[in-house]
């Protein structure tokens, strides 16, 4: 079924208040920016529970809103990480890239052909599998996999197609999969790996967001500009000051929260018809 015969065609307007979405915005960005992340996982439980977003519209602003306050990110990671060091591992950027790129494609399009009731159903469990990654990533060090060249390069490949469907079905940025993918594979420092992360998942955003172009549910954006915009810049001011609070809160506190937080929003998508 297409993604725009999803949508009840005699269904009400939904008015959605502005304050509130600036004030949800800016606390999933506070959330998300504690721990290095922009937030979205946290964002699309909302726009379905608390805004009224149905399944593949709710996929959708979430990948406009979090596609903008990736871009926002880009400069700040430039200050904190030398552009050299991240163009140094170009090869590792473009192994994911290849996979991920194709997955974003498969994952939005998958997206727009499922029924809303089993969109809801995948959203619930990559809510879960998001909470296994954040306690698994936060929670201990992540080791490297010593692998031969080529199996690292198929793995590398494999990795990419399953990170770019999860986040074009979430309508997630994926660095949350991403870095911890990054250093177990590569070796790579987690700092220098969440520029690499925004490095490979901006590519993939935008492939899942053209493909999403291509579906009469992209109207969605259109008629809720203005709540998109305001959601996002919330997000953006709840990023920054979340960054800000990266070394106040102890990870050990934090994330149990965040993990209980993702398994009841869970729990909640995966009951909403």
């Amino acid at each position: 079924m297409a993604g725009s015969a999803i949508i009840p065609p005699t269904s009400a307007p939904v008015v959605r208040s502005l304050p509130v979405a600036l004030v949800a915005g800016a606390l999933i960005g506070v959330l998300g920016g504690m721990i290095g992340l922009g937030g979205a996982e946290f964002r699309l439980p909302l726009l379905i529970g608390l805004f009224g977003f149905i399944a593949l519209q709710a996929v959708i602003v979430n990948k406009a809103m979090s596609l903008i306050v990736v871009l926002t990110a880009l400069p700040a990671r430039l200050l904190a990480v030398p552009l050299d060091d991240v163009t140094s591992q170009w090869g590792v950027v473009a192994n994911l890239l290849a996979g991920s790129l194709v997955g974003a494609w498969i994952g939005a399009t998958w997206a727009t052909k499922m029924r809303s009731a089993t969109l809801y159903k995948v959203l619930a469990v990559l809510l879960v599998v998001i909470a296994a990654a954040l306690a698994g990533s936060h929670l201990g060090p992540v080791g490297t996999l010593e692998l031969p060249a080529l199996v690292r390069l198929v793995a590398g490949l494999l990795a990419g197609v399953a990170i770019g469907v999860v986040a074009a079905l979430m309508g997630v940025a994926g660095g949350e999969l991403l870095i911890p993918t990054i250093v177990l594979l590569y070796g790579i420092d987690i700092k220098l790996a969440g520029s690499l992360s925004l490095a490979v998942s901006l590519p993939t955003m935008l492939v899942a967001f053209a493909r999403y172009s291509q579906d009469a549910s992209f109207e969605i954006l259109r008629s809720n500009k203005t709540f998109v915009l305001t959601m996002t810049v919330g997000s953006i001011v709840g990023t920054l000051l979340g960054g800000m609070l990266l070394n106040v809160v102890p990870a050990v506190v934090i994330v149990p929260l965040l993990v209980v937080l993702l398994l009841a929003s869970a729990m909640k998508v995966w009951r909403h018809q």
